[in-house]
């Protein structure tokens, strides 16, 4: 099967750089034509990506999207807000038998959608999956061992994907919970930034695993409410991803949680970054939501008012920590 990945960012590189190590054909297209072709000169993402050469036997690297087009699967690996313009800069290229694979993690802004739903809106009539999970760019670039999960609605073209994308060190599980996988997706950078303002703080373990616990049953509520799997929210693409998120060094939504922490405002920070953090653009769509469907998401609002303004770092924690007391439930 051909690939092409469409972003040449740090995620977009490492699963470019995944996919033609597993002997597969592949077009790695970047945005910006000076980009493409440095890549295609040094074999390396340097900005994003450093320390990590990118194989030349089979990986072609583009800035035409007609190229890109000349193959089987196409990877969304774009930040979410650059997905519905990437899709219909894309849609006049397709041609029966593409499928889509959506990397991104998040909702669309303006109508709560996912980005498989979102991709199906501007390219209709063709096969979309989600790929989510703990799966760092500078881990799995480096072939650390890595785990995530590939879900979609057709489960048997979904196995056949799956043998395709997994090597002995990136293992793909197969879901037909594609809502829920995305959703959960969504919320865990949201709460990753609460960890991060905790972490900022100099509060310790304690206060961590109160937040990433906490979260998770915020996640399930959302998930739960929106027509996800229940069970979804405790595997790879939720409680996974949601404790590789909110604690490691490589996390972006985190880094930008610790500086907040620190006192540091939001326009400083995002200003600053050379990456996405999505989480900063998850947490207004997310509490809109939660707030029309009235559902209890404490940790997400404290968020939502912190990055707006309305409160301060330690408050924040403390609000939450402080709550009334009553009966643990998940969900």
């Amino acid at each position: 099967m051909r690939f092409s990945v469409l972003g040449a960012g740090g995620w977009g590189t490492a699963f470019a750089r995944l996919l033609a190590s597993r002997g597969q054909s592949v077009t790695l297209w970047a945005r910006d034509p000076e980009k493409a072709r440095s890549l295609a000169r040094e074999r390396e993402n340097r900005p994003y990506l450093p320390g990590v050469v990118l194989p030349r036997e089979n990986l072609e690297i583009t800035s035409d999207l007609s190229q890109a087009a000349a193959t089987d699967a196409i990877v969304f690996a774009v930040p979410s807000f650059a997905v519905a313009e990437i899709a219909a800069r894309f849609r006049p290229h397709a041609r029966p038998g593409h499928l889509f694979i959506n990397l991104a993690k998040g909702l669309d802004r303006g109508s709560g959608r996912t980005m498989s739903e979102v991709i199906s809106d501007h390219i209709p009539d063709h096969p979309v999956f989600t790929l989510s999970g703990p799966s760092h760019a500078e881990e799995v670039g480096r072939d650390m061992p890595t785990a995530v999960v590939l879900a979609g609605v057709d489960l048997e073209l979904g196995k056949r994907l799956q043998r395709e994308i997994s090597t002995p060190r990136f293992r793909v599980y197969v879901s037909a919970d594609i809502r829920g996988v995305e959703l959960c997706g969504t919320v865990k950078n949201i709460i990753a930034i609460a960890v991060g303002i905790g972490d900022g703080l100099g509060y310790g373990d304690n206060s961590r695993g109160a937040l990433i616990s906490r979260g998770l049953a915020e996640m399930v509520r959302f998930g739960r409410t929106l027509g996800g799997k229940e069970k979804t929210f405790f595997g790879l693409a939720g409680l996974g991803d949601l404790v590789a998120t909110a604690t490691s060094p490589h996390s972006r939504n985190r880094y930008v949680g610790y500086r907040l922490g620190k006192g540091e405002s939001i326009e400083r920070i995002v200003d600053g970054m050379a990456m996405v953090a999505e989480g900063v653009y998850a947490t207004d769509v997310v509490h809109r939501l939660a707030e029309e469907r009235g559902i209890e998401m404490p940790i997400t609002d404290a968020v939502w008012r912190l990055l707006h303004g309305k409160s301060d770092p330690i408050a924040l924690v403390d609000e939450i920590m402080s709550r009334a007391p009553k009966e643990e439930k998940i969900g």
